[in-house]
């Protein structure tokens, strides 16, 4: 992980006016949110292995999809680029379970957070300054 300086870091925004203007450029809300926070995730490469991430914190309101309760103020964290290396091929730990296709599809990654090239840092950087330019204006 290559936490990134952003002017965006301690910056209070309206969540849907993040999110929107984060969608125009390819992010997305990770899955991994919840009530109090959560990140925006950009993929820098064609493989999806090298992720930029936007944290946030809710810092007024709630953000809940089965509601369409997006009336939320965020603060957003310092971002940073990782990369998950993943395994090609069948898993030989995985089990078969009827419940377990439905839930659990994907192998964990070899290595969470593997070494990051400076091609993908220079990629990020500029990603990240496009959107300070349109978020910050």
């Amino acid at each position: 992980m290559i936490p990134l300086e952003s002017k965006l870091e301690f910056s209070e925004k309206e969540f849907t006016e993040v999110q929107s203007l984060l969608e125009e450029h390819q992010f997305a809300l990770g899955g991994s949110w919840d009530y109090e926070h959560g990140y925006f995730d950009r993929s820098l490469d064609e493989a999806q292995m090298v992720w930029l991430r936007m944290p946030f914190a809710v810092i007024n309101g709630a953000i809940d999809s089965e509601t369409q309760d997006l009336d939320a103020k965020i603060k957003l964290g310092q971002p940073f680029v990782l990369k998950h290396v993943y395994n090609e091929g069948l898993d030989s730990e995985a089990q078969v379970s009827t419940l377990g296709g439905l839930m659990n599809q994907f192998q964990e990654p070899l290595d969470p957070d593997a070494e990051v090239e400076s091609k993908w840092i220079t990629k990020a950087k500029d990603v990240l300054a496009e959107v300070e330019g349109r978020l910050l204006h």
